[in-house]
């Protein structure tokens, strides 16, 4: 599974239909990071990208799959309804492997903070433990 996330780190969306049910089969299975940007010249959404571009390892990693939501096309509108994101600014949302949101914001997010809060996650710990990896300090 973990190979296969990591090929779908920076995924876009297909068809409206598609993202829903993108989102609900990573259920379970994945970490999604959540992009929503009015337009693909958005600053945040392009310091979002240039952040994370260098993290493939860290996100693979973790499970993490990132889904933009860009614009006004049906499958954004789609994702933006399902988490409740305003279409005209940018928001950055990390959804946990059980659907809920785990963090929000309307700047990007450093990747040392998304890793941070995932790995402080119970069900992250337990992956560490079973990957013979020590959870973070603190535990």
């Amino acid at each position: 599974m973990r190979a296969v996330l990591g090929g779908l780190a920076l995924a876009a969306l297909g068809t409206g239909a598609a993202a829903e049910a993108t989102l609900a089969s990573l259920r379970g299975h994945a970490r999604v990071l959540v992009v929503s940007a009015p337009d693909a010249a958005d600053a945040g959404l392009k310091a979002q990208r240039a952040a994370l571009g260098p993290q493939r390892g860290g996100l693979a990693e973790r499970d993490l799959v990132v889904l933009e939501a860009v614009g006004e096309s049906p499958e954004a509108r789609v994702l933006r309804a399902d988490l409740g994101l305003p279409p005209g600014r940018f928001r950055a949302v990390l959804v946990g492997k059980d659907g809920g949101a785990k963090l929000a914001s309307d700047a990007p997010i450093p990747p040392q903070t998304l890793f941070a809060t995932i790995d402080a996650m119970p069900m992250r710990r337990n992956e560490m433990r079973a990957t013979g990896k020590s959870p973070p300090l603190g535990e």
